[in-house]
């Protein structure tokens, strides 16, 4: 592992915007689950979580805009957080837990979320790693139990094939499809928070790909 890694989960270490549980802490819920507002936030502000933030350039620039909603960007890998952390240690309204994301259910209580962000997740294309796509079906199965009655999840990727998987998902599951389309850019559903671009989406835009976006919920 290079130096430069090291400084970084070193960093990491001393970041208060940073949460990282240790593998004998995930034997059992953690300790604020269902607190979140009151004792990591100190707020009664929305809970938005981005899943997969990688550096969390999408996560950073939320929080930015919206200082009245509480977020949190998750992500396994410390060197990717290690740049969204470093670039919002100002700001009062966001943290980042790194953890696996089939551990959700370990961190927040039923209803506690309001809204969901899956900002250009690996599509994982082939049919044997069908289950490690963020909207298969025990992925939804976490997010319907954290997440609030009116809350949403907000699908943003390059690949059409992961769009339209996730389609035929939600269709099976019996999910509400607010808005989808294929070509959010030149589509009408285009919120100020569906704008934020990404490096990686800059480059994808360039070489003309189009990017695809679903807003959806569960049916109770």
């Amino acid at each position: 592992m290079g130096k430069n890694k090291l400084k970084k989960f070193d960093d990491l270490n001393n970041f208060s915007n940073v949460i990282q549980p240790k593998i004998e802490e995930l034997k059992k819920d953690y300790l604020h689950k269902g607190f979140w507002r009151r004792n990591i936030f100190k707020n009664d502000n929305e809970i938005c979580l981005e899943l997969g933030c990688g550096k969390g350039e999408y996560t950073v620039e939320l929080a930015k805009r919206n200082p009245h909603i509480n977020y949190i960007g998750i992500d396994i890998k410390g060197a990717r957080i290690w740049s969204g952390a470093s670039e919002s240690k100002e700001l009062k309204n966001i943290f980042f837990l790194r953890t696996r994301i089939e551990f959700l259910n370990k961190f927040f209580d039923q209803g506690e979320i309001n809204l969901i962000w899956i900002t250009f997740p690996d599509p994982h294309i082939k049919k044997r790693s069908e289950s490690r796509r963020l909207t298969h079906k025990n992925f939804l199965n976490i997010y319907k139990t954290i997440l609030s009655r009116k809350g949403f999840v907000n699908l943003k990727t390059d690949s059409e094939f992961l769009h339209g998987y996730t389609l035929g998902v939600l269709s099976n599951l019996n999910c509400k499809i607010i808005q989808s389309t294929h070509d959010l850019y030149n589509s009408q559903i285009c919120s100020k928070d569906c704008e934020i671009k990404t490096y990686y989406e800059e480059k994808f835009l360039k070489l003309g790909k189009k990017i695809t976006f679903i807003k959806f919920n569960f049916e109770y």
